[in-house]
């Protein structure tokens, strides 16, 4: 959605005159305006609004995943077995252990959400530091470009915000040991094998694609539709008011 916003703020910057944008790019770059001739306050308010798009996206997105059922109750983003056992999840409902199946399930989705608020922080430092080569960079790429961006530069931060909540809330509820009973049951059942995974790499892993599949949808929408554009700034801006 940040990225989103990006681009939707520099579509309405190329429609401005040469000047404005020469001056937008002086007070990107923490520069003042040149002076009354070449930047007046509209050339502040599309370069707020540009930020002020960034961050309404990114809360956006982090609003939506970090809340009870954020992740589990929207198929899009639901964290479900890891690959091997997800394989053999009929077998395990045939043998009586659908029951740990569920709460399994339910349980990495639960630490997902937990952890997801833990993005607004880095997305709002990631905004800040945003150049206006990269929003060039941005506003030619594709309709996701914002939110690829935000995902090249904050995966690594959010990977290191996301780990410890999220290993301290499957503890908590039981994931891991009922993850390490589940493995153990399927290795008891002949014929059948199953790869031990990292549990808490693979729900941290899966928690932020989910998060970036939000953001890239919100980006999209605030693209294309007006009702997006919840604040009168991004009204302004994005008008071409």
């Amino acid at each position: 959605m940040a990225r989103a916003a990006l681009v939707l703020a520099l579509v309405a910057l190329t429609a401005a005159p040469a000047s404005a944008q020469l001056d937008l790019d002086r007070l990107l770059r923490g520069l003042p305006p040149r002076g009354p001739a070449g930047a007046g306050p509209g050339d502040a308010r599309i370069a707020e609004g540009l930020k002020e798009a960034l961050r309404v996206g990114a809360d956006n997105a982090v609003g939506l995943t970090g809340r009870l059922d954020g992740y589990f109750a929207n198929q899009a983003i639901r964290i479900l077995m890891p690959p091997e056992l997800g394989r053999l999840e009929s077998a395990l409902r045939a043998v009586g252990l659908g029951a740990q199946v569920d709460a399994f399930v339910l349980g990495m989705n639960r630490a997902a959400e937990r952890a997801a608020p833990e993005a607004r922080g880095i997305f709002w430092q990631a905004i800040a530091e945003m150049t206006f080569d990269d929003a060039r960079r941005i506003l030619a790429g594709g309709e996701t470009a914002a939110t690829d961006h935000f995902r090249a530069r904050t995966t690594d931060r959010l990977v290191a915000a996301f780990r410890p909540i999220v290993e301290t809330r499957l503890n908590e509820v039981g994931v891991t040991r009922q993850y390490k009973d589940l493995v153990a049951q399927v290795r008891a059942i002949p014929f059948l094998d199953v790869t031990a995974y990292d549990i808490d790499s693979y729900v941290v892993g899966k928690a932020l694609d989910g998060l970036f599949v939000v953001l890239a949808d919100e980006e999209r929408r605030i693209r294309t539709d007006p009702a997006a554009r919840v604040t009168e700034i991004l009204r302004d801006v994005f008008s071409g008011r």
